[in-house]
């Protein structure tokens, strides 16, 4: 089968380790795979010429792209590019319309809130004088302020007073969501791995000392953790939701029981492969064929 994997990391930098991972497993599984990456492509609009261009060559005939869409800034604009593959008929994994819901907080939190899912109490502002208002219905202090997008923990902060509050509050961005803190967590959180409808893996993360976000990226450490059902059939109606073929769902344990955090489309896994042994990439790959030979027929 010949497969691509779509990246978007920076120009700068070569493809990510997970990228790395997927192609070193496809190929193993006698898959012909290729990395593409995304600002090597031209999208070509003259009704003569192919839709798709890759270093200035027609974009091959590929039975399955794995999107890779590791975007923090203007996710719309970069993923048309995703769209025009699913326009032109390429079977994607994870298709357009999930990875952009999942790309914006606030249209996650509509989704999950909107299918019963539980997520911490959350108001999204626009106005500065509705602050006090929206700190109270969360709780009061401390509290969590999300910017609509970003990954990593990029754009989180904990607030401890109305007075940080609104001096941390710039107003470069239209809306702000106001999130309960979830105390009993104590800076940990669970990364539940979902591929075809199924748990494949979860660790807890820690956050490090004087940290609050647990993201490995910012130095959390993971271990394995089993998850209850409860929490399994959470991350799996998330990951439903949202329609996504595969995720990464951060979830908390909370006093009245877990919600959900996040639902990440581009999840990293190599420290869940190197926390609890699973292997992540080959679940994965495994699923994209079976999913491109569905469609197939």
């Amino acid at each position: 089968m010949k497969i691509g994997i779509l990246s978007f990391a920076s120009r700068a930098n070569r493809a990510r380790p997970e990228e790395l991972r997927l192609q070193s497993v496809a190929r193993e599984m006698g898959h012909n795979v290729r990395i593409f990456r995304a600002h090597n492509f031209k999208m070509v609009y003259d009704r003569h010429s192919p839709w798709l261009l890759y270093d200035n060559k027609a974009f091959p005939k590929l039975d399955l792209v794995i999107v890779r869409a590791s975007i923090l800034k203007n996710v719309t604009l970069h993923l048309s590019l995703v769209e025009q593959m699913e326009m032109m008929g390429i079977v994607l994994f994870n298709r357009f319309q999930p990875i952009l819901s999942s790309k914006n907080k606030i249209k996650t939190t509509q989704i999950l809130d909107h299918h019963n899912i539980s997520i911490p109490q959350t108001v999204i502002v626009r106005r500065k004088e509705d602050l006090d208002s929206a700190a109270k219905k969360v709780g009061g202090f401390p509290l969590i302020v999300k910017q609509p997008t970003g990954s990593f923990g990029n754009g989180v902060v904990i607030v401890e007073s109305m007075r940080a509050l609104k001096s941390f509050l710039l107003w470069d961005q239209p809306m702000y969501l106001i999130q309960a803190y979830v105390k009993y967590s104590k800076g940990t959180d669970i990364r539940v791995f979902v591929v075809n409808g199924k748990v494949i893996g979860s660790m807890m993360r820690s956050a490090k000392k004087g940290e609050f976000r647990s993201n490995i990226e910012l130095g959390g450490v993971g271990r394995p953790v089993e998850v209850t059902e409860e929490e399994a059939s959470l991350a799996l109606r998330s990951v439903q939701a949202l329609d996504l073929d595969f995720a990464g769902v951060d979830l908390m344990r909370s006093k009245t029981g877990p919600v959900i955090l996040e639902v990440n489309s581009n999840p990293g896994f190599k420290s869940l492969e190197a926390s609890t042994g699973v292997d992540v990439a080959r679940a994965i790959v495994e699923y994209g064929i079976e999913y491109a030979l569905r469609h197939k027929k």
